[in-house]
């Protein structure tokens, strides 16, 4: 079992999806981050309970090199899109993303499956294969109010 699966099953036992993770460095720390997810929502319990039992794994199956900081959250309303069941699960959100030569594309999610998504863009849903996408990520659009 590689490492990313090791850390789904930790996820999972304690009632979550795990989402990803990501390695940051921020004012000379490196921060290694698990994010998951949850129907009901993520909670700070739950995010504490899944630190506690990831730390004790990785104090024998060390997720990186050298000294880090183990944060574990919610990936957030705006948030990388990077596997289709991150696409899949942000049905009916709104999405920016960069097709491969550097074309920006946004609208709505209508459809997503393991090989493309669809959004609506003018009353019309326009298909995108995931492997013509360089980067996507959600985005919330707050009411502007005067």
């Amino acid at each position: 079992m590689n490492l990313n699966e090791q850390i789904e099953k930790i996820v999972k036992a304690n009632g979550a999806s795990f989402y990803g993770t990501e390695t940051v460095n921020e004012d000379n720390n490196t921060i290694f981050r698990v994010y998951i997810t949850k129907e009901a929502g993520v909670t700070l319990d739950l995010c504490a309970e899944i630190s506690h039992e990831l730390s004790v794994f990785f104090d024998v199956n060390p997720p990186i090199h050298g000294a880090y900081f183990l944060e574990v959250s919610s990936p957030g309303i705006e948030r990388k899109l990077e596997k289709p069941n991150h696409f899949i699960s942000a049905i009916g959100e709104r999405v920016k993303f960069k097709i491969n030569g550097g074309d920006k594309e946004r609208g709505l999610i209508k459809s997503a499956d393991e090989k493309g998504f669809s959004i609506e863009k003018k009353g019309e849903d326009i298909r995108f294969e995931y492997c013509n996408i360089s980067k996507a990520k959600t985005y919330f659009e707050w009411n502007k109010t005067k």
